[in-house]
Protein backbone atom coordinates (compact mmCIF):
# COMPACT_ATOMS: atom_id res chain seq x y z
CA UNK A 1 0.00 0.00 0.00
CA UNK A 2 1.64 2.98 -0.83
CA UNK A 3 0.42 5.94 1.12
CA UNK A 4 2.69 8.67 -0.64
CA UNK A 5 1.04 11.11 -2.76
CA UNK A 6 0.72 10.09 -6.74
CA UNK A 7 3.94 11.68 -8.29
CA UNK A 8 2.09 12.52 -11.63
CA UNK A 9 0.34 15.20 -8.91
CA UNK A 10 3.37 16.30 -7.65
CA UNK A 11 3.46 19.64 -9.65
CA UNK A 12 -0.22 20.65 -8.88
CA UNK A 13 0.75 20.16 -5.37
CA UNK A 14 3.33 22.17 -5.66
CA UNK A 15 1.74 24.91 -7.55
CA UNK A 16 -1.28 24.94 -5.27
CA UNK A 17 1.19 25.00 -2.18
CA UNK A 18 2.96 28.52 -3.87
CA UNK A 19 -0.37 29.96 -4.63
CA UNK A 20 -1.58 29.11 -0.95
CA UNK A 21 2.13 30.79 0.59
CA UNK A 22 2.58 33.21 -1.50
CA UNK A 23 -0.59 34.47 -3.11
CA UNK A 24 -3.43 33.78 -0.25
CA UNK A 25 -2.06 34.04 3.37
CA UNK A 26 -0.74 38.09 2.56
CA UNK A 27 -4.62 38.63 1.85
CA UNK A 28 -6.07 36.87 4.64
CA UNK A 29 -6.15 39.10 6.84
CA UNK A 30 -7.69 41.76 4.48
CA UNK A 31 -10.72 39.97 3.52
CA UNK A 32 -11.29 38.66 6.87
CA UNK A 33 -11.80 42.09 8.12
CA UNK A 34 -13.53 43.58 5.05
CA UNK A 35 -16.72 40.75 4.74
CA UNK A 36 -18.15 40.30 2.37
CA UNK A 37 -15.69 42.57 0.14
CA UNK A 38 -15.45 39.79 -2.91
CA UNK A 39 -11.25 38.82 -3.37
CA UNK A 40 -10.63 40.57 -6.68
CA UNK A 41 -7.31 39.32 -6.78
CA UNK A 42 -8.84 35.75 -6.83
CA UNK A 43 -9.61 36.57 -10.96
CA UNK A 44 -6.88 36.23 -12.48
CA UNK A 45 -6.25 33.01 -10.35
CA UNK A 46 -9.31 31.26 -11.32
CA UNK A 47 -8.57 32.49 -14.88
CA UNK A 48 -5.03 30.61 -14.30
CA UNK A 49 -7.39 27.12 -12.82
CA UNK A 50 -9.51 27.17 -16.17
CA UNK A 51 -6.63 27.32 -18.54
CA UNK A 52 -4.78 24.66 -16.22
CA UNK A 53 -7.65 22.31 -16.04
CA UNK A 54 -8.24 23.21 -19.62
CA UNK A 55 -5.46 22.25 -21.16
CA UNK A 56 -3.90 19.18 -18.60
CA UNK A 57 -4.44 15.45 -18.78
CA UNK A 58 -5.34 15.71 -14.75
CA UNK A 59 -7.21 18.79 -14.25
CA UNK A 60 -8.16 20.42 -10.80
CA UNK A 61 -10.86 21.97 -9.05
CA UNK A 62 -14.33 21.41 -7.89
CA UNK A 63 -16.00 21.28 -11.35
CA UNK A 64 -13.89 18.55 -12.25
CA UNK A 65 -14.25 16.13 -9.46
CA UNK A 66 -16.84 13.10 -10.40
CA UNK A 67 -17.17 9.33 -10.87
CA UNK A 68 -17.98 9.81 -14.33
CA UNK A 69 -15.35 9.04 -17.34
CA UNK A 70 -13.37 6.69 -15.81
CA UNK A 71 -13.29 3.43 -17.27
CA UNK A 72 -13.83 0.77 -15.36
CA UNK A 73 -11.01 -1.71 -17.04
CA UNK A 74 -9.88 -3.18 -13.60
CA UNK A 75 -6.99 -1.07 -13.65
CA UNK A 76 -6.03 1.44 -10.72
CA UNK A 77 -6.47 5.05 -11.23
CA UNK A 78 -6.12 8.77 -9.53
CA UNK A 79 -7.96 10.68 -10.99
CA UNK A 80 -10.03 14.07 -10.55
CA UNK A 81 -11.40 13.43 -7.48
CA UNK A 82 -7.79 13.04 -6.04
CA UNK A 83 -5.85 15.67 -7.74
CA UNK A 84 -8.96 18.13 -6.83
CA UNK A 85 -8.51 17.00 -3.20
CA UNK A 86 -4.88 17.51 -3.09
CA UNK A 87 -4.96 20.65 -4.65
CA UNK A 88 -7.42 21.74 -1.72
CA UNK A 89 -5.41 20.63 0.67
CA UNK A 90 -2.60 22.92 -0.25
CA UNK A 91 -4.83 25.96 -0.89
CA UNK A 92 -6.82 25.25 2.25
CA UNK A 93 -2.79 25.68 4.00
CA UNK A 94 -3.40 29.21 2.80
CA UNK A 95 -7.17 30.43 3.58
CA UNK A 96 -10.30 28.00 3.62
CA UNK A 97 -12.48 31.26 2.86
CA UNK A 98 -10.56 32.60 -0.52
CA UNK A 99 -10.49 28.89 -1.77
CA UNK A 100 -14.68 29.22 -1.40
CA UNK A 101 -14.42 32.86 -2.91
CA UNK A 102 -12.80 30.95 -5.97
CA UNK A 103 -15.20 31.38 -9.00
CA UNK A 104 -15.97 28.52 -10.46
CA UNK A 105 -14.93 25.94 -8.06
CA UNK A 106 -17.94 26.13 -5.32
CA UNK A 107 -19.71 22.92 -4.56
CA UNK A 108 -22.61 23.48 -6.79
CA UNK A 109 -20.13 22.55 -9.55
CA UNK A 110 -19.28 19.35 -8.18
CA UNK A 111 -22.85 18.14 -7.84
CA UNK A 112 -22.80 19.51 -11.55
CA UNK A 113 -19.91 16.88 -12.08
CA UNK A 114 -21.36 14.46 -10.39
CA UNK A 115 -24.93 13.68 -11.82
CA UNK A 116 -25.43 15.97 -14.77
CA UNK A 117 -25.76 14.40 -18.36
CA UNK A 118 -23.41 15.48 -20.61
CA UNK A 119 -25.93 18.11 -22.50
CA UNK A 120 -25.90 19.79 -18.98
CA UNK A 121 -22.30 19.84 -18.60
CA UNK A 122 -21.30 21.75 -21.71
CA UNK A 123 -24.22 24.35 -21.14
CA UNK A 124 -23.41 25.07 -17.43
CA UNK A 125 -19.52 24.83 -18.38
CA UNK A 126 -17.60 27.57 -17.16
CA UNK A 127 -20.47 28.88 -14.53
CA UNK A 128 -20.00 29.21 -10.65
CA UNK A 129 -22.33 27.01 -9.25
CA UNK A 130 -23.40 27.72 -5.19
CA UNK A 131 -25.69 25.03 -3.59
CA UNK A 132 -28.40 25.35 -1.51
CA UNK A 133 -29.63 22.37 0.39
CA UNK A 134 -30.45 23.87 4.29
CA UNK A 135 -33.83 25.84 5.11
CA UNK A 136 -34.58 27.32 8.47
CA UNK A 137 -36.53 23.90 9.53
CA UNK A 138 -33.93 21.90 7.99
CA UNK A 139 -30.03 21.46 8.56
CA UNK A 140 -28.63 18.08 8.35
CA UNK A 141 -31.97 15.86 7.58
CA UNK A 142 -31.33 16.78 4.03
CA UNK A 143 -34.76 14.64 3.68
CA UNK A 144 -36.61 17.06 5.38
CA UNK A 145 -36.56 19.72 2.93
CA UNK A 146 -39.77 21.73 2.27
CA UNK A 147 -38.69 23.44 -0.96
CA UNK A 148 -41.18 22.71 -3.68
CA UNK A 149 -40.63 22.31 -7.29
CA UNK A 150 -44.30 21.95 -9.69
CA UNK A 151 -44.18 21.05 -12.54
CA UNK A 152 -45.74 23.37 -15.13
CA UNK A 153 -45.50 22.67 -18.79
CA UNK A 154 -41.61 22.73 -19.86
CA UNK A 155 -40.84 24.49 -16.53
CA UNK A 156 -40.67 23.79 -12.55
CA UNK A 157 -42.27 26.26 -10.44
CA UNK A 158 -39.80 26.74 -7.15
CA UNK A 159 -41.19 27.41 -3.87
CA UNK A 160 -39.33 28.04 -0.50
CA UNK A 161 -36.38 29.80 1.58
CA UNK A 162 -32.63 28.61 1.64
CA UNK A 163 -30.05 29.61 4.08
CA UNK A 164 -26.51 29.31 4.25
CA UNK A 165 -25.66 29.14 0.77
CA UNK A 166 -21.87 29.27 0.32
CA UNK A 167 -21.31 32.10 -2.68
CA UNK A 168 -25.05 32.15 -3.19
CA UNK A 169 -24.78 36.14 -4.14
CA UNK A 170 -21.70 35.98 -6.49
CA UNK A 171 -22.48 32.73 -8.02
CA UNK A 172 -23.71 32.22 -11.88
CA UNK A 173 -26.13 29.81 -10.76
CA UNK A 174 -27.14 27.88 -7.85
CA UNK A 175 -28.41 24.04 -7.58
CA UNK A 176 -31.29 24.07 -5.50
CA UNK A 177 -32.43 20.83 -3.99
CA UNK A 178 -36.43 20.87 -3.92
CA UNK A 179 -39.14 18.30 -3.03
CA UNK A 180 -41.35 17.51 -6.34
CA UNK A 181 -44.08 15.84 -3.40
CA UNK A 182 -43.70 16.40 0.27
CA UNK A 183 -46.02 13.38 1.11
CA UNK A 184 -43.93 10.75 -0.67
CA UNK A 185 -40.28 11.59 1.35
CA UNK A 186 -37.03 11.46 -0.10
CA UNK A 187 -37.80 9.63 -2.94
CA UNK A 188 -39.52 12.55 -4.53
CA UNK A 189 -36.21 15.54 -3.46
CA UNK A 190 -34.24 16.45 -7.05
CA UNK A 191 -31.78 19.22 -7.64
CA UNK A 192 -32.47 22.48 -9.87
CA UNK A 193 -29.82 24.39 -11.58
CA UNK A 194 -31.06 27.93 -11.36
CA UNK A 195 -29.44 30.72 -12.92
CA UNK A 196 -28.75 34.00 -11.39
CA UNK A 197 -31.21 36.86 -12.16
CA UNK A 198 -33.88 34.17 -12.86
CA UNK A 199 -37.44 35.99 -11.74
CA UNK A 200 -38.42 34.69 -8.69
CA UNK A 201 -35.12 34.43 -7.17
CA UNK A 202 -33.90 36.64 -4.67
CA UNK A 203 -31.04 37.02 -2.20
CA UNK A 204 -32.88 37.70 1.03
CA UNK A 205 -29.81 38.84 3.09
CA UNK A 206 -25.85 37.73 3.36
CA UNK A 207 -24.63 36.38 6.57
CA UNK A 208 -22.26 37.70 9.59
CA UNK A 209 -20.01 34.42 10.48
CA UNK A 210 -17.40 33.15 12.74
CA UNK A 211 -15.27 32.27 10.47
CA UNK A 212 -14.45 32.04 6.37
CA UNK A 213 -15.59 35.80 6.26
CA UNK A 214 -14.04 36.24 2.38
CA UNK A 215 -16.77 33.83 1.24
CA UNK A 216 -20.32 34.79 1.45
CA UNK A 217 -23.12 33.01 3.07
CA UNK A 218 -26.16 33.81 1.54
CA UNK A 219 -30.24 33.33 2.12
CA UNK A 220 -32.41 33.10 -0.63
CA UNK A 221 -35.80 32.95 -1.40
CA UNK A 222 -37.42 31.22 -4.07
CA UNK A 223 -41.24 32.67 -5.23
CA UNK A 224 -42.77 31.05 -7.84
CA UNK A 225 -39.38 30.85 -9.41
CA UNK A 226 -40.04 29.27 -13.10
CA UNK A 227 -36.69 26.73 -13.80
CA UNK A 228 -36.35 25.35 -17.69
CA UNK A 229 -36.91 21.54 -17.21
CA UNK A 230 -33.99 20.91 -18.56
CA UNK A 231 -32.39 22.26 -15.65
CA UNK A 232 -33.23 19.06 -13.68
CA UNK A 233 -29.97 16.74 -12.47
CA UNK A 234 -30.32 13.68 -12.90
CA UNK A 235 -33.75 11.83 -13.70
CA UNK A 236 -37.33 13.49 -13.37
CA UNK A 237 -38.56 10.39 -12.45
CA UNK A 238 -39.55 9.65 -9.17
CA UNK A 239 -38.17 5.97 -8.30
CA UNK A 240 -39.24 5.18 -4.48
CA UNK A 241 -37.15 2.21 -5.03
CA UNK A 242 -34.26 3.95 -5.22
CA UNK A 243 -34.98 6.82 -2.41
CA UNK A 244 -32.84 9.17 -1.82
CA UNK A 245 -29.70 8.38 -3.53
CA UNK A 246 -29.93 9.89 -6.76
CA UNK A 247 -29.17 13.52 -5.57
CA UNK A 248 -27.24 12.14 -2.37
CA UNK A 249 -24.50 10.57 -4.79
CA UNK A 250 -23.12 14.14 -4.75
CA UNK A 251 -22.30 14.13 -1.17
CA UNK A 252 -19.81 11.41 -2.31
CA UNK A 253 -17.62 14.01 -4.52
CA UNK A 254 -18.27 16.96 -1.92
CA UNK A 255 -17.82 15.11 1.82
CA UNK A 256 -14.31 14.32 1.07
CA UNK A 257 -13.74 18.02 -0.76
CA UNK A 258 -14.71 19.73 2.66
CA UNK A 259 -12.12 17.09 4.63
CA UNK A 260 -9.69 18.14 2.47
CA UNK A 261 -9.73 21.64 3.49
CA UNK A 262 -9.96 20.36 7.18
CA UNK A 263 -6.98 18.57 6.65
CA UNK A 264 -5.25 21.63 4.49
CA UNK A 265 -6.71 23.74 7.48
CA UNK A 266 -5.06 21.94 10.41
CA UNK A 267 -1.97 21.45 8.31
CA UNK A 268 -1.02 25.19 8.76
CA UNK A 269 -1.85 25.12 12.36
CA UNK A 270 0.51 21.74 13.09
CA UNK A 271 3.20 23.55 10.94
CA UNK A 272 3.35 27.04 12.76
CA UNK A 273 2.71 25.26 16.34
CA UNK A 274 6.02 23.44 15.48
CA UNK A 275 7.70 26.89 14.17
CA UNK A 276 6.52 28.63 17.60
CA UNK A 277 7.74 25.74 19.28
CA UNK A 278 10.63 23.72 18.17
CA UNK A 279 12.91 24.61 21.06
CA UNK A 280 10.75 21.93 22.53
CA UNK A 281 10.61 19.31 19.71
CA UNK A 282 12.69 16.49 18.68
CA UNK A 283 12.85 16.90 15.13
CA UNK A 284 13.84 13.47 14.63
CA UNK A 285 10.79 12.04 16.65
CA UNK A 286 13.52 9.90 18.83
CA UNK A 287 11.82 10.72 22.28
CA UNK A 288 8.70 8.57 23.40
CA UNK A 289 5.28 10.32 23.99
CA UNK A 290 5.71 9.78 27.35
CA UNK A 291 8.73 10.95 28.27
CA UNK A 292 8.37 14.11 26.03
CA UNK A 293 7.45 16.76 27.36
CA UNK A 294 3.57 17.63 27.78
CA UNK A 295 3.53 19.88 24.70
CA UNK A 296 5.62 17.71 22.65
CA UNK A 297 3.15 14.78 23.46
CA UNK A 298 -0.03 16.50 22.72
CA UNK A 299 1.85 17.54 18.98
CA UNK A 300 2.92 14.39 18.48
CA UNK A 301 -0.68 13.03 18.79
CA UNK A 302 -2.33 15.70 17.05
CA UNK A 303 -0.03 15.26 14.19
CA UNK A 304 -0.85 11.18 14.33
CA UNK A 305 -4.61 12.54 14.25
CA UNK A 306 -4.20 14.56 11.13
CA UNK A 307 -2.26 11.88 9.36
CA UNK A 308 -5.33 9.58 9.49
CA UNK A 309 -7.62 11.80 8.60
CA UNK A 310 -5.28 12.66 5.35
CA UNK A 311 -5.28 9.39 4.11
CA UNK A 312 -9.35 8.27 5.18
CA UNK A 313 -9.77 11.55 2.65
CA UNK A 314 -7.67 10.26 0.07
CA UNK A 315 -9.39 6.69 0.38
CA UNK A 316 -12.66 7.89 -0.37
CA UNK A 317 -11.39 10.35 -3.70
CA UNK A 318 -9.31 7.50 -4.83
CA UNK A 319 -12.60 5.15 -4.66
CA UNK A 320 -14.32 7.70 -6.45
CA UNK A 321 -11.76 7.94 -9.18
CA UNK A 322 -11.99 3.94 -9.27
CA UNK A 323 -15.66 3.75 -9.65
CA UNK A 324 -16.06 2.22 -6.09
CA UNK A 325 -19.07 2.84 -3.76
CA UNK A 326 -17.78 5.48 -1.38
CA UNK A 327 -20.50 6.37 0.38
CA UNK A 328 -19.20 5.20 3.38
CA UNK A 329 -16.14 6.39 3.22
CA UNK A 330 -17.06 9.54 2.22
CA UNK A 331 -18.74 10.23 5.53
CA UNK A 332 -16.12 8.79 7.67
CA UNK A 333 -13.65 10.95 6.10
CA UNK A 334 -15.88 13.81 6.79
CA UNK A 335 -16.75 13.04 10.11
CA UNK A 336 -12.69 12.38 11.13
CA UNK A 337 -11.41 15.43 9.57
CA UNK A 338 -14.17 17.68 10.32
CA UNK A 339 -13.43 16.39 14.46
CA UNK A 340 -9.70 16.60 13.99
CA UNK A 341 -9.45 19.36 12.07
CA UNK A 342 -11.34 22.04 14.92
CA UNK A 343 -9.78 20.20 17.42
CA UNK A 344 -6.02 20.48 16.17
CA UNK A 345 -6.55 24.32 15.22
CA UNK A 346 -8.17 25.04 18.49
CA UNK A 347 -5.29 23.35 20.50
CA UNK A 348 -2.49 24.95 18.52
CA UNK A 349 -4.41 27.95 19.43
CA UNK A 350 -4.03 27.04 22.96
CA UNK A 351 -0.49 25.72 23.45
CA UNK A 352 0.76 29.31 21.71
CA UNK A 353 -1.31 31.10 24.93
CA UNK A 354 -1.31 34.94 23.76
CA UNK A 355 0.18 34.86 20.70
CA UNK A 356 -1.76 31.96 19.62
CA UNK A 357 -4.73 34.50 20.71
CA UNK A 358 -3.64 37.40 18.54
CA UNK A 359 -4.17 38.98 15.27
CA UNK A 360 -0.34 39.18 14.59
CA UNK A 361 -0.68 35.29 14.30
CA UNK A 362 -3.14 33.60 11.70
CA UNK A 363 -3.27 30.83 14.31
CA UNK A 364 -6.48 32.23 15.69
CA UNK A 365 -8.12 32.62 11.77
CA UNK A 366 -7.95 29.20 11.05
CA UNK A 367 -9.33 28.01 14.27
CA UNK A 368 -12.47 30.26 13.22
CA UNK A 369 -12.21 29.31 10.35
CA UNK A 370 -12.26 25.42 10.45
CA UNK A 371 -15.26 25.05 12.71
CA UNK A 372 -17.45 25.19 10.08
CA UNK A 373 -15.57 22.29 8.22
CA UNK A 374 -17.41 20.73 11.02
CA UNK A 375 -20.64 21.73 9.75
CA UNK A 376 -21.52 22.09 6.56
CA UNK A 377 -22.04 19.00 4.03
CA UNK A 378 -23.53 17.40 7.36
CA UNK A 379 -22.91 17.86 10.61
CA UNK A 380 -20.36 15.73 12.88
CA UNK A 381 -23.10 13.79 14.04
CA UNK A 382 -24.94 13.23 11.05
CA UNK A 383 -21.77 11.66 9.48
CA UNK A 384 -21.61 8.88 12.51
CA UNK A 385 -25.58 8.44 11.79
CA UNK A 386 -24.72 7.82 8.25
CA UNK A 387 -21.66 5.74 9.02
CA UNK A 388 -24.34 3.82 11.45
CA UNK A 389 -26.61 3.26 9.21
CA UNK A 390 -23.93 1.77 6.29
CA UNK A 391 -22.16 -0.38 9.02
CA UNK A 392 -25.28 -1.95 10.48
CA UNK A 393 -27.05 -2.50 7.27
CA UNK A 394 -30.05 0.03 8.67
CA UNK A 395 -31.87 2.24 6.73
CA UNK A 396 -32.64 6.02 7.78
CA UNK A 397 -36.16 4.85 9.12
CA UNK A 398 -34.69 1.93 11.19
CA UNK A 399 -32.10 3.97 12.97
CA UNK A 400 -32.60 8.15 13.37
Amino acid sequence: MNLENPKKFRMLVDQAHEVAVNFFRPISRKYDKAEHAYPKELDMLAALLDGFNDGAVEAAGAATASKRGNADDGSVKNGANMSTALGVIELCYGDTGLLLSMPRQGLGNAAIAAVANDEQLERFKGKWAAMAITEPGCGSDSAAIRTTATKDGDHYVLNGEKIYVTSGARADCVVVWATLDKNIGRAAIKSFVVERGTPGMEVARLEHKLGIKASDTAAINFTDCRVPAANLLGSPEIDVGKGFAGVMETFDNTRPLVAAMAVGCAKASLERIKELLKDYLDPAYGTPPLNASNVAATIYRLEAEWEAARLLTLKACWMADNKKPNSKEASIAKAKAGRVGSEITLKCVELAASVGYGEDELLEKWARDSKILDIFEGTQQIQQLIIARRVLGKSSSELK
